[in-house]
């Protein structure tokens, strides 16, 4: 029966770097019809998101970077992480449950994740991973906006997509606009969402036998709501990436 149990594991090779992203399942539906969510974005849910992200990265992975835009999480891991042998099946199965629970726990309401690997060669491709996410949710963003300025005024779902369908990012910007929303004004985490990472911070601490002041460094999370974009974001994974790649958690 073990043959037959362990007949289609895959393991991600050693030396590669592994991407896992998490997507709430059907959360289109739930958030439209079964919860009574904000349009578009809605502070409980973003809030329950970044909850999700830090409950990953702190759940006993060796994490790098995580970062969560709309209903989804990418966690970038280090290369020497070897939780299950690298098991694909192992890694989906666990993740997807930690992110299920943490989300669920935090909203309220029971929703469920699903996850995938993605496995990266080099720093170059996790550089262009963390890039294309962040421009997805740029791109998503503008669209809600637009899609649910209209919606408000009682137009119909398909009538929204034939306004909206073939417009540029310039022109759907000034759509916006010339209902009294400036994009950019927009807070950050709907416009380009979020990041998690690992800082040392210094803590002193008190010696009752010496007497004397020590200090002692720490490595803390810390979650980026204000994200770097385009090069600047890029650098931003780079140095990230050297800087933690031999940091242990």
């Amino acid at each position: 029966m073990r043959r037959f149990e362990q007949s289609i594991d895959r393991t991600i090779l050693e030396g590669t770097y592994i991407v896992a992203r998490l997507d709430g399942h059907g959360f289109s539906r739930l958030t439209e019809k079964e919860w009574s969510l904000e349009k578009p974005f809605d502070i409980r849910f973003h809030e329950a998101m970044t909850a999700t992200l830090k409950h990953l990265m702190l759940c006993g992975f060796h994490t790098m970077y995580g970062y969560t835009q709309s209903d989804e999480i990418s966690l970038l891991f280090h290369l020497d992480e070897d939780r299950f042998g690298r098991k694909e099946r192992k890694l989906i199965s666990i993740l997807s449950a930690e992110a299920s629970v943490a989300f669920s726990t935090h909203i309220g309401h029971m929703a469920v994740f699903d996850c995938r690997l993605v496995p990266l060669p080099n720093i170059d491709y996790v550089i262009d991973y963390f890039r294309w996410r962040q421009e997805d949710s740029h791109r998503n963003s503008l669209n809600a906006h637009c899609y649910w300025l209209f919606r408000k005024e009682g137009i119909s779902a398909s009538n929204v997509q034939k306004r909206i369908a073939g417009l540029s990012i310039e022109e759907r910007n000034e759509l916006l606009f010339s209902h009294g929303i400036n994009y950019n004004d927009l807070p950050m985490w709907q416009r380009r969402g979020i990041g998690a990472y690992f800082i040392d911070k210094e803590k002193v601490g008190y010696n009752p036998v010496t007497k004397a002041q020590n200090v002692c460094v720490r490595r803390s999370l810390f979650v980026e709501n204000e994200l770097p974009i385009g090069e600047e974001y890029a650098d931003f994974i780079q140095s990230l990436i050297k800087k933690n790649s031999h940091a242990r958690q």
